[in-house]
Parts: C-alpha cells; structure tokens; sequence
C-alpha cells in the first residue's frame, strides 16, 4: 500500500546520533521517553553525562555531566529524577532536580535496590511472577486508582526465543494484586452510552505458548465497573504476526484518547492498530526495520512516538484523510468507519453518515436521527436543511417535538451553531422562557450572532447587549451602550473591536446632561491610539457655547500637556478666556510654565490690563513696554520683580533699575539693592558699584557689597564696604571686617582710617595688628596722645608684638618709666626675646634688669631670659665664670658666640658646657688653643667629633695629634678613651701616627702595656702597614690572640710569620695546612708530619697528595692517619688511575670504621675489576651493606657479565639475569629467567634476542606471553616482520588466539598479517571473529592490500555502508552480490549514492534494476532517476519501477509513463494514468496524441484538452472524431454559451437531428431559448426542439412564482423599516434644533468616514436631516404583483 494512501502515516522526527549520542546509549537502560516533551539519555561514553533532549526544539539537546544509574524526566515539566547505587551498598538514593531553577527539589534513600524508575513512595510488593524478570514497563491510570507493572523473562525450554511476558495489576483502594500473562499494557478513558461517568480499561497484549502452539491476543477488560450502571463489555482479540516474526512479541502500547485506537509496537517493529470500543483490527504494517524498544504517547496529535536501536525518533499519526476511506472501503466496516469518523471528527464517511441519517429519519426514527446528526463529523448534517427537516415533521400530541429532541441532543453534546442557536432562542422567546437563554449562554451552549441579539432585545436588553459584544455587531453594542448612557464602555470597547462611532454627536449628547461628563469623554477621546477623532478646538468650541469655561479650561489643560508647536492657538484661547473671565487661573496657568507656543505679545497686554504686571513683565519683549510696566512696584511682589530682573539682558536690567532710583530712590533702593545682590555676577559687581556711586548713596553700597564680600576676594570691594560702612558709622562692622577679612588693602586702608580719625581705633588696631604696621599703629597712637589704646593693644590684644611697641617707643623718646611700667605690666606674657633683640639693638639692654631679675625670681626657666642675663653679667664682669659654670638654663651657643670676641676662654667654658663641638673646635683653632681641644676631644669619646679633628682638612690635625700623643692620652687614665683615641686613629687610616701611639703605650711600660687588645692591635697595624716589624713583635709579645692573627698573617700572605705563629701556639693542623696550601711543600709537610706524628696531620698531608695525583702515596697516608672520611674521593681517584689493588686496601681498612654501602658496593666492584670472582662470592654470602642492584646494573653497563651474573643470580633479580644470559648466549637460562621475571619488557628483550640468533621455538614461547599485552603487540609484530620472519609470526598469533587473554589486537593483527602474507585465509578470519576485530584498522590494511570483497564485507559489519556500497560499485568483478549489495543500499546515507548505484546497475546489471529501484522507492528522487534514464535511452526499462512509484504523482514519472503507453498504444492505462495523477504536461501530451492514428489516442487527446479548460480545441476534436457525445459534455462541463449554440448550428449542419435533441438537454443551462427555438424553427426541427421547450417553461413559471413571494415579503419589510427610521428621523430632528448655530452639522445618514460612522441608531436610507426619504435613483417605487 502506498504510504500517501495508509491510515497511519510515520516520519521520522529525528535521529539522535545527529545529536552527538553514542550509538551504544541507545539501549533501554540508557533512554528513557515518558512523554511527547522530552527524551531523556543516560550516556556511559566518552564520560558520564546525562541528555535532556526538548522535543521542541530538538536541535538544542541539554547535556549534563552526571553519572547515575538511571534518569527520568517529568512527562510535563522539566524536573529530572535520577537514581544511583550508593557505593558500598545494595542501596539506591533517589534525587530531584528542577533543571530551569538549577537546584534540587527532593532526595530519597531507597531501603533496598529497586528496579526501573519509581516514585520515592512504596506501592505495592512485586508478585512472585515477576521474580528474576526484567522489568520494562510501569503505567498508571488517570486517576491513580490502578497501576500495572510490566517485565519479561527467558523463554519456555522448547521455545526459548520468545521471551515471556508477565503482568502484575494492583488496585490502590483494594490494595490487591492480579498476576497474568502481558508484554505489554495500558490504560484508557472510555464513556458507555448510557453511563455519563467514564468506565476505567485496561488493554494488554500477550504472546505465549501452549503445547507448540504460539497465541497472541489482544484484551480489553473494564476495570472498576460501577454498580447500576451499563459498563463496558469485555473485548478480545487475536494478533497476527506473520511467518518471518515468529520470536517478535509485543513490547509497548499506547492508546488514542483523540481517535479511540490502540496502538501494539512490537520488538522487530511491527505496529498493529485496533479499535478501543470493538477490539477490532484496523491496520498492521512494518514502522520499522531496525528494532523498537521504547515509545511514549503523543497525546495532543492522537498518534505516538517509537525510539528504535539506530536512534531513529519515529513519529506515527493517523492519516485523517484516508482512514475513514480504508475502513469503510478496503476493511468494508461501515460502522467502524462512522464511529470513526463522530470520534475522531474525520472526513471520509459523509455519505454513510447522510444515508444513515435519511435511512433513521424515513424509519421516524428521530431521537436516533438527532443522535446521529449531532455527532455527525465535521458538522455535515448541522445544517439549516436539518432543522426544516425536523421542524417539517408533524408534533405527536403527548409527545416532545422531534425539532426540541434535535436541539437537546445537541445541547448534551456541545455547542450549538448560529443557526441552531437562533431557531432555539426563536423558541424560546416565543415561551417566555429567558432564564434557559441565560443559562445557555452561560454555559456557552449558543453561537451568539446580531439575529440572536436582535431576537433576544425585545425580551431583555443586557442580555441582548452581551450576545452583540460575543457577536461582534458592533454598531448595535455601541447603539446599546448609548442608550445605557456608558459613554466610557464605547470607547473603550471600539478600541477593542477596531470600530469608530460618530463621537462629535455623543459628545453633544452627554454635554447636555453631564459637562463634567461630557469632560472626561472628551479627555477619553483625546488618548485615543492614532489621536483624538474630534479637533480640539471644535470640542472646546462646545464646551464655550454653553459658558462652560471652567470645563474647557479643565478640558485643554489635559490636551496641551504635551506642549506641542501645533497646539499653540489652543493655548492662545485658552489664556484668553481665562485673563478675561478668571485671570487667577490664568496666572496659574502661566505659573506651570506649561504652555510655550502662545502668542505671546497678546497675552502680555491682557496681563497687563488684568493687572497681572509680573505675568505682562515676563512676555513683554521691547524695553519701553518693560520700563512702563516696571514703575508700579506698589502691585508687584518686590521677590517676583527680583526674579524678572534675572530675566533680562545686562544693559536692559541696569536701565530699568536706573528708572526704578529716578522715580522713588528711597522706596525702590531695598529692591535695587536685592536685585542688585540676586544677580551681581551676570549685572556685574562693578557696575552695580557704578550705579550705586551714580546716586551717592552709600547706605545702598553698603547693603550690597555687604551680601558680596562673603563671596569675594577683591581688595577693591572690601575696601569699598569698609569705605562705605565707615561713612555710614557703622563703626562696628568696620572693626569686623577689619578683623576678619584677608582680601583688602591694608597700606590703603591704614591711611583711610588714619584720615577718617574714627573715635574708636580698634579698626585701625586691627589692620595695623594684622598686617605688620605695629611701629606705625605706635607713633599714631603716641603723637594721637591714645596712650590707652597703647595699653590696651599689648596687655589684650597682642603681647606678642609689645617689643615692636617698645622699639618704637624708645624711637619716639617715650619716658622709661612709661616703658618699664609697660614691659612689667605685661611681664610673662612678653616675648623676651625679641624684646631683648629690640634693647639690645638699641644698647638699652640695661633697662631689663630689673624685668629679666623679677623673672628669675618668679623661678623662669626661659632659656632667653638667663641668656639675656649672661650677657648683662659677662659685659658688668661680675664673676661671668662661675655662672657660665652653674647656670643650668642659658644656650651655650648663643652665650659662647656672644664671648668669643670679649673672651675666648669664656667662649670654650661655655662651648664645653653644651658641647658645642664645632664652635669649640673653631674657637680653639681660631686662638691657638691646641691642648684645650687635645683634651676636650679625648675627654668627649665621640666618633664623629674625632673624625672631624681628625680629617685631611683640618690644617690643625698635625698640632692636634702631637699634644694628643704628648700630652692628652698620657694624662688619661680611662681605658675608655684611649680605645675611643685608637679606633678614631683606626678609622681616619693613621697607621703610622698608630704604631706610634702604640709602641709609647705597649713597649714602654705603661699602664697599658700588657693589654691583650692594644698587642694585637699592635700587630695587626705593623702586618697592614709595615711587615718588616711582624716578626720581631710576635718574638717580643705574648699576650695577643695567634690563631685570629695568624690568620690575618696568612690573608697577608705572611706565610712564615703565619707558621711561626702556629708553631708557637702548637697549632699543628694550622701549621701543617700552612705549608701544603700556601708555601705548597708537600715535602716539609711530610717532614712536619712525620716530627709531630699527628693524625690529623697525616690526614691534611694525605687529602693534598690525594688532590696532586699522588693517589698510592695518599692511600698510604690515609692508611697512617687511620682516616676514612675520605672514601668517596680515594675511590674516585683510584679508578681514574686504575689502582684497584691499593684500592682493595684501602677499602678493607674502612669497612672496618664504617657500614657504607657506596664502600662495600666498590670493594664488590673492584674484585670484579681485579677477577677476583671467588672474592666476590664469598663477599656476597657474608654480612654486607652494599647495593648488590646497583652493583649488578654496574658490572652489566661494562660488560663484566660473568660478575654481573653472580650477583643477580644472589639477588634473584632474573629480569636483569635474563638479559645478562643473553648477552652470555645462554637463551635456554635466558627463557627460564624471564619466565621468573613474568615482565614484558623481559620478555621483549629475550623474545628479539632469540628471534636474532633464529631460536625460533624460546622467541615464540616469550612471543606468547608478550602478545597478551594489547601495547607491545605491535612492537613484536612489527620487529619479526623488520627481519622478514612472517610465517613465525603468523605461527606466533595463531598461538595466541587460543590464549585465554586473548584480546581485539591478536585478532585483529593476525587479520592485518592474512591480508598481506595469507589472503586465502582472511575472509574466514573475519567471519569467524568479526566481532573482535579492530574493523577500523584491518579496513585500511585491507584497501591498501585491495581485498575488496573482504573490504565489504567489514564495511557492512562496522555500519559504514556508504563506503560499502562504493566499494562494491568501484570494485565489482569481486565485491558485487546483488541481495548484499540491496541490503546495504537502503541504509546509505549519502544520496548521491543512490543515484551513482542507478548507474552501476544500468551499466553492469540492467536486468536487475528495477529490484534496486523498487527498494529504494522511498529514498530516492524519482525525477532524478527518470532523467538518469531517459539519458540513458532505457526508460521501458524502469516500467514496472515507475508504475509502482506513480502514485507520489511525480510530474517525470507521469510523463515518461504516458510517453511509453503512447509508444505502447495503451489508451486504457493512459487514461487510468491521466485520471489519477494529474501532474504532468497535459497540453504537450495533448498535442502529441491528437494526430495519432488510433482513434482512442485522438479521444484522450480531446479528454486532456477538457481537462485543461481548451474545450474548443476538445471539441473540435471530438467533433473529427465524430465522437458527438465527448462533445456535447465537453461543451457543457466549458459553461460557454457561445460554444454551446457553435455545436447546435454545427448539428443542424450536419443533419443530426437527434444530435441537436441530446445537445439541448445536455446543454440546458448554456442555450438560450430564443436561439434554440430559432434554430428549430429554421430548419424544422421543432419537434426535437419541443421536450427543451417544455422544460424550459416549467422552470420558469417556478422562478416567477418564487419571486413574487419574496417581493411581497420584501414589501412588508420595507414598510416595517420606513416606520422605525420615522421615528429615529423625529429624535434626530429633536436633537438638531437643540445644537447651537455656531456647531458644525451633524454627519449625514449612510456617510462613512473616519469620525463620522454612523451613531448608535441605523440611519435612513438616504434621507437628509427633517425629509422624508426620497426613491433610488429618482425613481417612483415599484408597485407589487
């Protein structure tokens, strides 16, 4: 059967191996699918990972790494459950995550493993038939009162193959289980007539056997039944399976709730439907080749989804154009396919259903009839002719009408249709039954249509109004609401509905009730989307007409938000109105700032004559107009002219407050001054100064710059302020700013307030105080006679600054007494510093006597007053020494300095008392006081002061070292200070002046003589700076450190004075290292050692000889000095000089001394060396610590095997023994070590080794167990193939295929190894061990080796069919096998090779090809291949390929099969082709066959013409042919008149009377009865004419009767509508004389428009405002029949 035709239609959805999925994932343990929403992968490979895979947007999988055991997503949202085993345990945890939110919902430790996916809620206990079975399926009923568990198990013994199927159903509220026989099962929803509560099923498919004999059925069974009520009866049913699907059995099923089928998938891809109610058969065909282990319901398409092994997403739905069709033709069960039909809504049983409805309704059956009409699919019988057939039928009395029968039935089943609907409600209404309307509707039982609303109007107007808006009549909603007067409803629901009302007339029409109202319409109107339908100004124009001002204010206010340019006229008016009536709204209005677009001009004189001076300020634009209104300050806020003035212009602000001054100076000054204050920065400080200085008045200066000065730092304006305060008295802020300000003058402002002699100085004070004019505040104080403020100044303002008054004082020649009682009244708080400064610059210093002695007896401490006091008592020579001795308080600086030139040994007294080592330094240089400063610098101890004294550029430093040597240091008794003297001698490098110093202090018996320090320093002065003296101080001293200076000796390179001072301290080692590494005489060395008999001694000699080469001689010493430290260098050095029997010595002597296993492992080493083999054995079986590995590993790098084959052997290391044998060319020991070594590596090594010396059997034996290692196979097989040893090698690997390790690399090597030594053995290889080949690598050997036979055969095994069937095209002499080469076609992806294999068939096997095709009928592109061989010139070739495929109607395949029946003469599956595929070029075969010599050829030429609408070039045909039947309905079926009457002349011509009799009837519709009868009665031939002509009159006396019904009818009506548009013309006409003139008219009735619509009252037909209507067209009306 055709796929297009099936009742199942199945395509592939998608393909999960396109998604990245790894083939081994698709399996049922790893995939799961619980809904038509997701599928949910478990992937094991590369990594761990888990992919959710949305089936709406299937390319976009989400892929998590996570590993678990299984994982579900929920079949609604995206929620995954995943289920692990804990590790460790039998336990299984169970998780919830909510993958959007990225988080986990819940988690669940299960008490025991639990098998397949299940909620973390134990159900029931598995029963004992599902013990050992693999459970595959587990469903539940809607509502959870039935579950059912599905697994299956091996086979029974006779037939194992079919697997066997058990089913556990449980009732939750029974709490009981049923075991029974199932593969697979589900649940369903199904309602019993007569049960309006739906019956729970369970359908279940089995397959089982029963003494050899296989049953497979199909059960339906009610679950449940309810008590009393009809339940449903159970259905059974057998599945048939065919031959070749003997071992398939069912492994899912899913059932259609939409269309009421059951679908059965089986494993190997069968799908069997059956109907729910019947358990009838419907459909079975093959979904699938590869097998199918999982499907999930798609509920919303009625269909459902298959997941086979090649990851193929199968969907299967039903086909709802051919069903119904293949049911009720090809099963021929009519009443299936009209269930079908009413359940599914499905085309294809029209006429069934129509037959059946005539056959119930002549048997009056009517109920049934209703029944039947009501679920009629696709609504055929719901029609208007149903209900007149109901309504025709005459009512029984006692019994329900058959119309209300219809009209319930359809209720109970649903909705009715609009005309349903209204025949119902006309009913009802007509009974006075409203509440049931009210109830339908509610329900939404009824079609609401404008005939229902206009019906129910006149019962009930809310109710009618509600059906008009579900209707959408919009002007009878909009009609509805204005008469409910819910202007807001209009337009919110016109804008819902897109319809736009006549808003000027509501406008109008709520304006007379409701302004307020009427506002808030207007402001409704103007937010409409797309603007406001009403112009502004005509809507405040209404507003204005009835004095309503304050609504249009309210009105425009609303609309002129936005400040638009277009708007500016409306902002004009609506200013106007209100300067005129109510100017303070008007000023409001301006105070917003909201409008910008007005005409500006003209609201400024209305402002000004509304007296709103500031508003005609702020939209005045000339400076005359600002200057005349400006001057009446007596009605403007003084705030609001301040803030204009920040308005203008600089020059025109300046102006203006010039005119303010001119006319009322003293009442404007305070808003000059505030203005002036407000805007100083833009005005500018200088010109408001100017203008006020214009006018001399200072107080408004004042006033000004006293806001400014805050804010300014120019010296001008402070003065100014100061200036203009002065002169205004106001004497205090003049002091304040005085005292505060940092910014004016204050040279100029001192002589302004000198000038000013102001009565109070303090401004003067301060200036003066502030800015340093002391002296000169003085003398004006003095020569003012102010002495107070004198006084005043020093006691309390500043006491700093009284020496710079008494200076000035002393300058004026003031009495003493005036300023010594000054001074004392100020007392501590006096600088006496500069006061002293001052008095002494004057030579007054007496005069403090008395004030510094007050002081000092007050207990000061002030360094000041004692200098100033030192300096009265060293110039009155009153015992200066002893206070430079006792006063703890003076500065030595300052006191010393001022004695230097009076005194200098004053000056040093003072210097050395403060240590004042610079200025003693220069005065004692200055004066020649040498010893002074000798003793000072020794006495003092300090580092920098004797570097000082002691530098290259003192020119006294000679003077002052001799009286240091001579006299100073011999004085002193302090350890301390001679060492401070010798470190400062040290540190300025005076190693001369040193030596000196110490040989008077050391040598020459003094105190120090025999200091420890002082010798050593001695020495070590004469070895830096004299070595000559060294050896005569080390003979005269004792008393100094020798190892610390024989050291320094030997750094001097002073070696004999170094070894002198060794050998005197007996420090042999010293001595001796002295003599080996300095003088370098290892000769005195030995001679030394031998003297001292020292080991250490010896030990230095031997390590020096050891280091020259000497290496016996250093063994010999070391051997004396009994040393074994130096082990590791003897060894070094004796195997350099190859002295193995010294070495065996030495070596003996240490492993005495000490356990090393470096000493033991060269002893072993050296014995080797020396062939001391016996030594070493007797050495290996004593206790030892040597490295026997390392010494074995040794021996084995140089090649003394033989010593090396000892010690592994001792050891038992037989890798290492292995391949010391081998070197040895003992294989036989070689083998047995390695095989105790069990180590590839060893293995390898004797393996190549034997393979090497062609010990083929031992190379073999280490072959074997190398091979099992999957990493060295190749490195074995490569090196017998480098040596050429095939056939061992092949030996080898069919050796190691019996192996028990035997791994994929044996198989698949010795596979590589036929391909290229044995091609007669590969094939049976790979057949037998297809399975464990490598298939990607033995593909490449074998395309490089060209075995293309077995190249197929491993490209089909690994799935790679597009490279097998090229192969098999490219190389076909040896690879080509028609039923293999079928195979592999159908599963090519590349599509291009289905057209490459056409070709190859075409070319090689052409007898074959149409098998080739028909396979791949549902791949390829059969106009390609019709093009492929109509090139080929063998299209009568493919015949039977096209014929099977012609029903894709493909316009190639149509066409080159009409050309071969053209060639074949077949007219009659021409015909049949033409007929049912019409997709070809009709006119070209037309053309083609119309000239053809056989007579039904030329007749399907005319058939084509017809069919292409060319009915002249048909009929001409026809006409040739004399084919005058084709003619006559060709020219009907054209509906061409003129073609019509052609064909009567063209009989009348031919004399075919009959003809012309047969063309009236056929043509009936098309002739003209007057031409016929013209016809007729020319060529007499009425008598023909005569049966037309009766039937002809008939109709028309029909139609003219039906007409004057209707026109009478249409009479009544218009009479009817002419009243009613009387009385809507009068309430028109009412509300015309009620609008005012100056409005524009109303829209006239039947005018369309934007804005003008039509209002809620039909207008007359095409009447003007007051006339009645006039006629269409001026015509009078037409009178009736």
């Amino acid at each position: 059967m055709a796929a297009a035709n099936a009742p199942i239609s199945m395509k592939e959805v998608l393909t999960l191996s396109s998604l990245g999925i790894n083939q081994q994932s698709m399996t049922f343990t790893h995939l799961t699918m619980e809904s038509d929403k997701y599928i949910c992968v478990r992937e094991t490979a590369p990594q761990n990972s888990v992919v959710i895979i949305d089936m709406n947007m299937p390319m976009q999988p989400l892929r998590r790494p996570i590993t678990a055991d299984s994982a579900l997503m929920n079949p609604n949202s995206r929620i995954l459950a995943l289920k692990a085993q804990l590790p460790g345990t039998t336990q299984d945890h169970l998780q919830i995550f909510n993958i959007e939110m990225k988080a986990k919902m819940k988690s669940h430790q299960m008490p025991e493993q639990m098998l397949g996916d299940s909620e973390p809620v134990k159900m029931f206990e598995r029963t004992a038939n599902l013990v050992n079975n693999q459970i595959i399926n587990y469903r539940c009923d809607p509502s959870e009162k039935w579950l059912v568990l599905i697994g299956i198990a091996p086979g029974s013994p006779e037939r194992p193959q079919l697997v066997k199927g058990n089913m556990q159903l449980f009732s939750v509220d029974q709490q009981r289980s049923q075991a029974l026989e199932a593969h697979a099962a589900s649940f369903a929803s199904f309602k019993v007539l007569g049960n309006e509560n739906p019956s729970t099923l369970i359908c279940f498919a089995s397959k089982s056997t029963n003494a050899g004999q296989i049953t497979s059925k199909l059960h339906v069974i009610e679950l449940g039944a309810q008590q009393g009520k009809p339940g449903f009866t159970k259905k059974q049913a057998d599945l048939f399976f065919p031959p070749d699907f003997g071992d398939d059995f069912p492994v899912s099923m899913q059932i259609s709730q939409k269309y009421g089928l059951i679908y059965v998938i089986t494993k190997l891809g069968l799908l069997f439907v059956y109907d729910l109610e019947t358990a009838s058969a419907v459909y079975r065909n093959r979904i699938s080749p590869d097998p199918i282990f999982l499907t999930a319901e798609a509920s919303s398409i009625g269909g459902f989804y298959a997941i086979n092994r090649r990851g193929q997403v199968l969907l299967a739905t039903v086909n709802e154009a051919t069903i119904v069709p293949f049911v009720s033709g090809q099963l021929n069960n009519l009443e299936l396919a009209v269930n079908l039909a009413k359940r599914g809504n499905l085309p294809g049983a029209e006429n069934l259903v129509v037959q059946r409805f005539q056959e119930l309704f002549s048997q009056t059956k009517y109920k049934e009839a209703a029944e039947l009409a009501a679920e009629s699919p696709q609504g055929i019988l719901r029609t208007p002719d149903t209900v007149a057939k109901f309504q025709s039928v005459p009512v029984q009395s006692g019994q329900t009408p058959p119309l209300l029968q219809y009209f319930g039935t359809l209720l109970t089943r649903g909705k009715l249709n609009a005309f349903e609907s209204l025949e119902l409600s006309r009913l009802v209404v007509n009974q006075n039954k409203k509440n049931l309307l009210e109830n339908w509707l509610a329900e939404d039982k009824l079609e609401c249509s404008e005939e229902l609303g206009d019906l129910v109007k006149t019962v009930d107007n809310d109710l009618a109004l509600k059906i008009y808006i579900k209707a959408r009549a919009t002007p009878k909603v909009v009609a509805a609401f204005a008469e409910r007067r819910e202007f807001d409803k209009i337009l919110i629901y016109s804008k819902q509905v897109g319809y736009t009302p006549d808003y000027l007339f509501l406008l109008q029409t709520i304006l007379r009730s409701d302004p307020q109202g009427a506002v808030n319409f207007a402001l409704m109107m103007s937010q409409m989307e797309g603007g406001c339908p009403v112009d502004y100004n005509t809507i405040t124009d209404l507003f204005l007409q009835r004095n309503l001002i304050r609504e249009a204010t309210a009105f425009l206010l609303d609309v002129l938000k936005p400040n638009l340019p277009e708007h500016g006229f409306l902002q004009t008016k609506v200013l106007e109105i209100n300067l005129v009536t109510f100017p303070n709204v008007a000023d409001a209005i301006l105070a917003n700032g909201m409008f910008s677009h007005y005409d500006r001009p003209r609201i400024a004189q209305l402002c000004e004559k509304a007296g709103l001076y500031v508003r005609a300020l702020q939209h005045y634009t000339e400076l005359p107009d600002i200057k005349r209104v400006i001057v009446n300050t007596h009605a403007i806020e003084p705030q609001a002219l301040v803030e204009f003035f920040g308005t203008l212009s600089k020059e025109w602000a300046l102006e203006c407050m010039k005119d303010l001054l001119l006319v009322n100076l003293r009442a404007n000054l305070q808003i000059i001054v505030q203005t002036a204050k407000e805007y100083c920065e833009q005005l500018g400080v200088e010109a408001c100064i100017k203008l006020f200085e214009q006018f001399k008045s200072y107080e408004g200066l004042y006033f000004f710059l006293g806001s400014y000065l805050s804010s300014s730092e120019d010296p001008d304006i402070h003065f100014k302020y100061i200036e203009a305060a002065a002169k205004t008295g106001q004497i205090k802020e003049v002091e304040r700013v005085t005292r505060e300000s940092n910014f004016y003058d204050a040279e100029k402002t001192k002589n302004f307030l000198m000038e000013a002699k102001l009565p109070d100085a303090r401004p003067l004070i301060n200036v003066c105080d502030r800015f340093g004019f002391v002296p000169d505040l003085t003398h004006y104080l003095y020569t003012s006679n102010m002495l107070r403020y004198i006084e005043g100044y020093v006691q309390k303002v500043n006491p700093g600054n009284a020496p710079l008054v008494v200076g000035q004082l002393l300058d004026d020649e003031c009495p003493e007494d005036f300023i010594k009682g000054l001074i004392l009244s100020v007392r501590s708080l006096l600088p006496v510093e500069p006061l002293v400064e001052e008095c002494e610059k004057r030579n007054r210093l007496r005069l403090l006597t008395q004030f510094l002695e007050h002081l000092v007896s007050e207990g000061s401490q002030d360094v000041h007053v004692h200098n100033a006091l030192g300096k009265i008592i060293i110039d009155s020579n009153n015992n200066p020494e002893h206070f430079l001795t006792t006063n703890p308080y003076y500065d030595s600086r300052v006191v010393g300095k001022y004695c230097e030139k009076r005194d200098p040994t004053l000056a040093v007294v003072a210097y050395r008392r403060g240590q004042c080592d610079d200025e003693l330094i220069n005065v004692t240089n200055k004066n020649s006081l040498f010893k002074l400063q000798a003793r000072y610098v020794v006495e003092r101890m300090d580092a920098d002061l004797w570097d000082k004294a002691l530098s290259p550029d003192n020119e006294y430093r000679r003077q002052l070292i001799d009286q240091v040597v001579s006299t100073a240091l011999p004085e002193s008794k302090s350890p301390e200070q001679v060492s401070a003297a010798v470190k400062a001698f040290m540190t300025a490098d005076l190693p001369h002046e040193l030596i000196e110093l110490l040989e008077k202090i050391v040598l020459q018996n003094s105190a120090f003589s025999g200091n420890f320090n002082l010798q050593n320093l001695l020495i070590l002065t004469a070895i830096k700076a004299d070595p000559s003296r060294v050896m005569d101080y080390i003979n005269r001293l004792d008393n100094f450190d020798g190892p610390a200076v024989g050291e320094v000796a030997v750094e001097a390179q002073l070696y004999e004075e170094a070894f002198a001072i060794f050998k005197k301290f007996n420090l042999n080692v010293q001595a001796v290292n002295v003599l080996l590494d300095n003088i370098q005489s290892i000769e005195r060395a030995v001679e030394f050692a031998f003297r001292v008999e020292e080991d250490a001694v010896w030990s230095q000699v031997a390590k020096a000889q050891l280091r020259e080469g000497l290496v016996s001689d250093a063994i010999e010493s070391f051997i004396r000095a009994d040393d074994a430290t130096q082990f590791l260098d003897v060894i070094q050095a004796a195997e350099d000089a190859n002295v193995y029997h010294d070495l065996v010595r030495y070596l003996l002597m240490v492993r005495q001394k000490t356990k090393e296993p470096k000493v033991d492992s060269e002893l072993i080493y050296a014995y080797a060396k020396i062939d001391r083999l016996g030594d070493i054995e007797e050495f290996v079986l004593m206790p030892n610590v040597a490295n026997l590995q390392d010494v074995g590993d040794r021996l084995y790098v140089e090649a003394l095997y033989e010593a090396a084959k000892i010690i592994f052997a001792f050891i038992s290391n037989w890798a290492k023994l292995a391949c010391t044998l081998v070197k040895l060319r003992q294989f036989q020991g070689a083998v047995d070590a390695a095989r105790k070594a069990n180590s590839s590596k060893t293995w390898k090594e004797v393996c190549f080794a034997c393979v090497d010396a062609e010990e083929f059997r031992l190379a073999q034996i280490c072959g074997l167990n190398i091979i099992i290692q999957v990493d060295d196979l190749e490195e074995v097989s490569d090196y017998y193939q480098n040596r050429g040893c095939f056939n061992e090698l092949i030996s080898l690997m069919e050796s190691g295929l019996g192996l028990e390790r035997a791994h994929m690399g044996i198989f698949t090597e010795l596979g590589v190894l036929y391909a290229r030594y044995r091609p007669e053995k590969l094939m049976e290889h790979i057949k037998l061990f297809s399975t464990r080949l490598n298939i990607p690598k033995l593909i490449r050997v074998c395309d490089e080796q060209q075995h293309w036979t077995e190249l197929t055969y491993l490209y089909i095994q690994y799935d790679e069919f597009d490279n097998a069937a090229t192969t098999i095209m490219n190389h076909s002499p040896e690879a080509w096998d028609h039923m293999q080469f079928k195979d592999v076609a159908v599963k090519v992806a590349n599509v291009e090779l289905y057209y490459k294999a056409v070709h190859f068939y075409l070319q090689e096997h052409p007898d074959l090809i149409n098998d080739l095709l028909n396979v791949l009928a549902l791949r390829v592109d059969h106009t390609r291949v019709v093009d492929i061989m109509r090139k080929a010139g063998h299209l009568h070739l493919v015949k039977p390929y096209m014929v099977a495929v012609q029903s894709a109607n493909v316009a190639a395949v149509n066409e080159a099969l009409n050309g071969i029946y053209v060639e074949e003469e077949d007219y009659d599956r021409l015909r049949e082709s033409i007929d049912m595929h019409d997709n070809f070029d009709q006119i070209g075969l037309a053309q083609k066959v119309e000239k053809h010599e056989l007579l039904e050829m030329r007749r399907i030429a005319a058939y084509i013409y017809k069919k292409a609408g060319r009915w002249k070039q048909s009929i001409a045909l026809s006409k040739k042919d004399s084919l005058y039947k084709d003619a006559m309905e060709t020219c009907s079926q054209s509906g061409d008149r003129e073609l019509a009457e052609e064909l009567l002349v063209y009989f009348i011509e031919q004399k075919k009377k009959e003809c012309f009799a047969a063309c009236l009837f056929v043509c009936y519709d098309l002739i003209r009865p007057d031409v016929a009868l013209e016809l007729a009665w020319m060529n007499n031939m009425i008598d023909f004419a005569f049966p037309y002509l009766l039937q002809f009159i008939r109709e028309y006396t029909g139609k003219v009767d039906e007409l004057v019904k209707d026109r009478i009818e249409a009479i009544k009506e218009t009479k009817a509508k002419e009243e009613e548009e009387k009385d809507v013309l009068k309430q028109q006409n009412m509300y015309a004389q009620l609008l005012p003139l100056a409005l524009p008219a109303p829209p006239m009735p039947g005018m369309g428009g934007a804005g003008m619509g039509g209002g809620f009252v039909p207008p007359p037909p095409m009447g003007g405002m007051g006339m009645p209507p006039m006629p269409p067209f001026g015509m009078p009306p037409m009178g009736t029949y």
